[in-house]
């Protein structure tokens, strides 16, 4: 696994091997596009993936380790949280979705452990369609939320 700019660390597992050519995609993606992309995520306790959004929807799987919080803003500004895990009885799930344009960070339930988990995207993974929050201007945008952004922006 390789260290990921928005923490933890990650591994591709998985990238189609056809493409969708930038004529047949939105207007957002900037030239072609793998049709799907797989990773594994780790996270480890004392770490934190820092706010971001993707230009794509991203689906999360729930692995292994403890339960992993993510907290989604949209861009209206409302404020969810989903914990995939597999611990139904506490409301865990093991699968997600994050919508594209949604700003979202996580951080594992528990300090002493892990969470490990997988995200699909489809159309596949770009670091082009990656954008790393800035705590000040997302603070700005989302005043309600300004104690968890400077949690989880680096």
């Amino acid at each position: 696994m390789e260290p990921h700019p928005e923490g933890g660390y990650y591994l591709s597992t998985y990238r189609s091997e056809e493409m969708i050519q930038k004529e047949h995609l939105p207007a957002r993606y900037v030239g072609e596009r793998h049709f799907s992309s797989a990773i594994l995520y780790l996270l480890d306790g004392n770490d934190f993936s820092s706010f971001h959004r993707l230009k794509s929807d991203e689906i999360w799987h729930f692995y292994s380790g403890s339960a992993l919080k993510i907290y989604v803003i949209s861009p209206g500004g409302d404020l969810e949280v989903i914990t995939l895990g597999s611990g139904f009885e506490y409301g865990e799930t093991f699968q997600a979705v994050v919508r594209a344009g949604h700003w979202f960070a996580s951080t594992p339930s528990d300090v002493n452990g892990y969470s490990l988990s997988g995200c699909t995207l489809s159309p596949g993974f770009d670091f082009y369609d990656f954008e790393l929050a800035d705590a000040n201007e997302l603070s700005r945008e989302f005043p309600q939320h300004q104690m968890l952004v400077r949690q989880f922006c680096r």
